[in-house]
């Protein structure tokens, strides 16, 4: 049997003492009875909410499907609909996350009617979002982190073995970055490495990836590309950063790097330990150049 709110005469008194958003809709799904907290979330006045569809605190690509789950649930035999996590948005426009709650009743004169209990979960969502982004990527450059880059590594690995496609890899190393560090303090050193990485992303294709190892190590992802195409795309790089100056100190770096080539019998470990090897032939040699497997 659909519960009613009848025999509650302080019922509407809770509600609007409420410290979580509720809200009451008809069968067509407008605006009963809102109260402060649901208000406050939404940054609407009661007024302006009242007789209106609920969706209009919906994003519009969302709207068919709640309008849908709405129908349905009005239509249904369960007093209780399962608790949902939705975007939604206020009157400013920017998107918030609840998780909400729905309960159907009956008027006094039998009109079925749907109560929405609304709970803001828009820190914890953006908390969540932020700690799974850090879980794969660096959090001062952006970049993929070690762990996600030497992942995608295995699988640009399968794909090169599968698809008999080419696939480089380069290591590169900024020369002599502890002096920055040494001499300006570690402040500097981040925004070194943080433009460093923006310039490095923007100086590549699309469909390269550039991966933080650590410290000022980053690894370089060629999928598709020969030796040369890929010697010849890092030395680009290498001139680019060469000739620009970084972070307010404008300081110039130059870094080393050794590129190898993806032979279809060895492991990730083995491409980079070449890849290692060609960059260690750079750094001997005299530094601000590309080197490659022997």
């Amino acid at each position: 049997m659909t519960p009613s709110l009848e025999p509650f005469g302080n019922t509407e008194k809770v509600i609007h003492a409420a410290p979580i958003g509720i809200c009451v809709t008809d069968a067509d799904g407008l605006f009963e009875m809102v109260n402060p907290a649901y208000c406050d979330f939404y940054g609407y006045r009661e007024e302006e909410l009242l007789g209106q569809p609920f969706t209009m605190v919906v994003p519009e690509a969302n709207r068919p499907s709640l309008i849908d789950l709405h129908e349905r649930f009005i239509a249904g035999e369960s007093d209780l609909e399962a608790t949902q996590e939705w975007e939604v948005q206020g009157r400013d426009g920017q998107p918030k996350n609840i998780l909400a709650k729905a309960a159907r009743i009956r008027d006094g004169n039998g009109q079925v009617k749907k109560v929405t209990f609304v709970l803001d979960i828009t820190e914890r969502k953006s908390l969540e979002q932020r700690l799974e982004f850090l879980a794969h990527h660096d959090e001062l450059t952006g970049l993929l982190n070690r762990r996600a880059g030497l992942g995608l590594l295995e699988k640009e690995i399968l794909r090169s073995r599968r698809y008999a496609t080419p696939l480089c890899v380069a290591i590169c190393d900024l020369d002599h970055f502890k002096r920055v560090n040494d001499r300006y303090g570690h402040a500097v050193g981040d925004s070194v490495l943080s433009e460093t990485a923006e310039l490095m992303k923007d100086a590549m294709r699309q469909h390269d990836h550039v991966i933080r190892l650590g410290g000022e190590e980053f690894l370089i992802l060629l999928p598709g590309v020969t030796l040369e195409e890929a010697c010849q795309a890092v030395d680009r790089l290498r001139q680019r950063l060469e000739t620009t100056p970084l972070a307010a100190e404008q300081l110039w770096l130059t870094l080393s790097a050794g590129v190898a080539e993806f032979q279809g019998n060895e492991e990730a470990e083995a491409l980079l330990e070449r890849s290692d090897h060609a960059l260690y032939r750079a750094k001997h040699e005299g530094r601000n150049r590309v080197r490659v497997t022997a």
